[in-house]
């Protein structure tokens, strides 16, 4: 199995080598968006709820994006491939045509499917013009999920029964097949997504549902490594690591790998390997059964956090039916708990920054208590934390919460305002 990052320099065989090396063997390619394009596609959806004319126009953009990655691949735009994309965003018109009121939620997965179904389109065609015996699948034919749209959940059974009916016999042809990450299909046919970097889950999926000898993740980064090279220097590349460990960093918001990927692994004892396309040859990450490892810090930043503070009106202790009831709210929003921290009176939670979702708790819960957000936050982790390495990571941070568990340190941060000293007036 391969999960490839999209196709981002417009030069697939560079990412593509594992392909032509084991097209004799049974092997499924799940793709995601080109670069940016799901950014994009996200733009023209807001956009579709203010102004579909520039939704539309928007989405004029992406097809012809597309398209010229085409022309440059194949010289031409191959009549049959043109169409197949034009059909997919004849979808994404019209649901921003539709004039009835829906959900933001379910107009997102309807049209932000369309990335990943024109990328393998391109991918699909490209690998046919090299002879392999390709075969593309929508993936919303094969992943089933519940209706909770843009975090849908697989429905297991349904979904198994159909990785093994359809994909089970093409891979008996040797044939290569080439589908969506990201992308699922609820039982009234409406499409569905996994949650934003998704494509290694839908892998994870379609591994688990084949017993799969193996599965690889590529990626623009020679593996899994002890922070993000973009935010910190002196990042390092971990080798190996176990399940329980990868589960713990991706929970964490550890960006390489989606949270929901190791598990389906793990059930079935599948090694996953996270490699690098823009160095085929290297070693990369291996994620594998349980082992004794020690292991340096690992840090993990999230922006764009926010802290909501909830605090009983009369001074009322926060109890357990509280808590009850605000978790309740939480599942109902969808509001991930990122970190939580409760007194006698208050009960405070980072959570990602949402807007929408966070509006529509706060005014379930406003009668009831009063309510504080505060924002443009961060959420620093380190795994295997050192003391000493601490200080040198809140240079210039205000540290607002903190939680020390064992093997990990948590913290909600903030920029320290710049403070300028007064210019002399003598």
């Amino acid at each position: 199995f391969q999960a490839e990052d999209g196709i981002r320099d417009r030069s697939p065989s560079r990412g593509l080598g594992d392909v032509y090396k084991r097209q004799s063997e049974p092997l499924v390619v799940v793709v995601s968006a080109t670069g940016k394009t799901t950014n994009q596609l996200e733009e023209l959806i807001a956009k579709k709820f203010t102004a579909p004319a520039e939704s539309m126009q928007l989405l004029q953009l992406v097809k012809e994006k597309h398209l010229q990655i085409v022309k440059e691949l194949f010289g031409e735009i191959p009549a049959e491939l043109a169409q197949q994309i034009h059909e997919h965003c004849v979808e994404a018109e019209w649901v921003i045509e539709e004039e009835r009121e829906m959900a933001y939620d379910y107009v997102y997965d309807q049209i932000i499917c369309i990335g990943e179904l024109i990328s393998s389109r391109i991918l699909s065609a490209w690998l046919q013009l090299n002879e392999n015996a390709i075969e593309w699948i929508d993936a919303r034919s094969i992943i089933q999920t519940d209706d909770t749209y843009r975090d849908a959940r697989v429905q297991w059974e349904v979904t198994n029964d159909r990785i093994k009916n359809t994909l089970g016999p093409l891979l008996e042809l040797q044939k290569v097949i080439v589908t969506q990450g990201f992308i699922a299909s609820s039982p009234e046919n409406n499409s569905t997504s996994l949650g934003r970097e998704g494509s290694d889950y839908t892998a994870a999926i379609l591994s688990s549902g084949l017993g799969a000898d193996g599965m690889y993740i590529w990626k623009d980064v020679p593996g899994v490594l002890t922070a993000d090279p973009d935010l910190f220097d002196h990042v390092t590349k971990l080798d190996r690591l176990s399940y329980t460990e990868a589960i713990e960093m991706t929970y964490y918001g550890c960006k390489v790998i989606h949270p929901k990927t190791i598990q389906p692994l793990k059930s079935k004892g599948i090694p996953l390997f996270v490699k690098s396309f823009l160095d085929p040859a290297s070693e990369g990450t291996l994620i594998s059964d349980d082992l004794d490892l020690e292991y340096p810090p690992i840090v993990v930043l999230e922006d764009d956090q926010s802290l909501i503070h909830f605090s009983s009106k009369d001074l009322s202790f926060i109890a357990e039916h509280h808590l009850a009831h605000l978790f309740e709210l939480f599942k109902k929003h969808r509001v991930k708990v990122n970190m939580m921290r409760n007194t006698a009176i208050s009960f405070s939670v980072c959570v990602r920054n949402d807007p929408q979702r966070i509006k529509a708790l706060i005014k379930e819960v406003e009668n009831e208590y009063k309510v504080l957000v505060d924002q443009d936050l961060e959420l620093l982790t380190i795994r295997h934390y050192q003391d000493a390495m601490i200080p040198k990571l809140l240079e210039e941070k205000i540290v607002i919460l903190e939680e020390r568990i064992r093997k990990t340190l948590q913290m909600v941060v903030k920029n320290a305002p710049a403070i300028v000293p007064k210019k002399s007036t003598s």
